[in-house]
């Protein structure tokens, strides 16, 4: 009888708990945007290599992108990956965003973490095009687009017309990089694409600022051979690094960075063309890597224990960001620079605050939104003069 009564009051004590952390999910959802919080689950697709899975579009518009909602039409889409998208903030705080608020125009955001030039290019045939717009801006983030362009086209047989290096075994997915994860792990997996209670609980706030804190004062010694940090106080300066990752994207000794280059060329070449037969203006926005945004107090310091890779990085990012700055001005393609904009910037927060993550915070995007919309005035005023000398 009295094993049966705890039975009965540890099973409404169960239901209780349940029933309040149901109440506390709806109320979450209710007054805070899923797409701020949730992760994206991904499944698997022939063209784009993932999609998000229909359970997983919390928070987002009918096709998948983080927006309240798809338009009829949109005077502006810009087309990216997680830079673009805007990793680590708000969706307010994306730069498509600021742009919009900004401009003053509908600017709609078809970006996804992990994509590439070839999935921009099939987006704004598909997609971005139906919108009718004025203008069809890419993010072309220089830290991984390279190699996503290479590892998309030689891992894809979609894509394989651009290919021209002999076959490669190439593993496209980039969204799964554990294969056997423990039960534990599974579970905060899918508590991380399902509840934005758990998002907020453990992973938002004091406790994520603490552990940014700690990541970053000791990233040397918690990922040895991976990470760095500079800390420079009198320059509010906090940060860390990830320069042999980043190095793999850029690397301009290895062939597949070039042919990944050479591809995401290709491609922008291509839709511009098809944005001139639309009378659509093409924008491309070359988003720098961070450690070119610091690489004032990075270069040449021997002080950080990876000082070698990390003064190869610079050498190849900026030798791609001007193989890329002279491509789009051969072509007459428009661009945009916000790297000075982020450099002048630098100690005001530009970055997500730890060690596992190189993402902009919503500073950082605001100061990329902000050099969008005033090179977007710039090229309106020397339309206007061209037509009114």
């Amino acid at each position: 009888m009295k094993l049966g009564k705890v039975l009965v009051n540890v099973s409404v004590l169960v239901a209780s708990v349940g029933f309040g952390l149901l109440v506390s999910e709806f109320a979450a959802r209710l007054f805070l945007n899923p797409s701020d919080f949730l992760r994206v689950e991904m499944v698997g697709d022939p063209v784009l290599e993932a999609v998000p899975s229909p359970s997983a579009m919390a928070g987002l518009d009918r096709w998948g992108f983080r927006n309240p909602k798809v338009p009829e039409t949109s005077d502006i889409v810009a087309v990216g990956d997680s830079h673009t998208y805007g990793n680590t903030a708000r969706m307010v705080d994306a730069w498509p965003y600021v742009l919009g608020e900004l401009t003053q125009r509908q600017v709609y955001n078809m970006s996804r973490g992990g994509y590439g030039p070839n999935q921009y290019f099939y987006l704004s045939q598909t997609k971005a095009l139906t919108l009718k717009p004025k203008m069809i801006i890419w993010g072309l983030y220089m830290g991984d687009d390279f190699e996503n362009a290479f590892s998309i086209t030689y891992g894809l047989h979609y894509w394989s017309y651009l290919r021209k290096l002999p076959p490669q075994k190439v593993e496209a997915n980039i969204w799964e990089s554990d294969t056997n994860p423990t039960r534990g792990k599974r579970i905060r997996i899918w508590l991380s694409g399902h509840s934005v209670l758990y998002q907020v609980v453990f992973h938002t706030g004091f406790g994520e600022r603490v552990n940014g804190d700690i990541q970053i004062r000791n990233a040397a010694q918690l990922y040895p051979g991976l990470d760095e940090s500079l800390i420079i106080p009198e320059k509010n300066i906090e940060e860390a690094f990830r320069p042999k990752a980043m190095l793999f994207g850029l690397n301009q000794d290895d062939p597949h960075v070039r042919e990944g280059m050479r591809i995401t060329f290709e491609l922008i070449k291509q839709m511009n063309e098809i944005c001139q037969q639309n009378h659509i203006q093409f924008v491309i926005v070359v988003i720098p890597i961070k450690e070119m945004v610091f690489s004032e107090y990075l270069a040449h310091n021997s002080s950080l224990p990876l000082h070698d890779v990390t003064d190869k990085l610079l050498v190849d990012a900026f030798s791609a960001q001007e193989q890329t700055f002279q491509f789009l001005a051969e072509n007459n393609i428009p661009y945009v620079d916000p790297l000075p904009a982020l450099k002048k910037s630098v100690g005001q927060g530009l970055y997500y605050h730890g060690a596992t993550d190189m993402h902009p915070s919503g500073n950082g995007y605001r100061v990329i939104g902000e050099a969008v919309a005033e090179r977007l005035k710039e090229m309106e005023s020397q339309q206007q003069s061209a037509v009114h000398p």
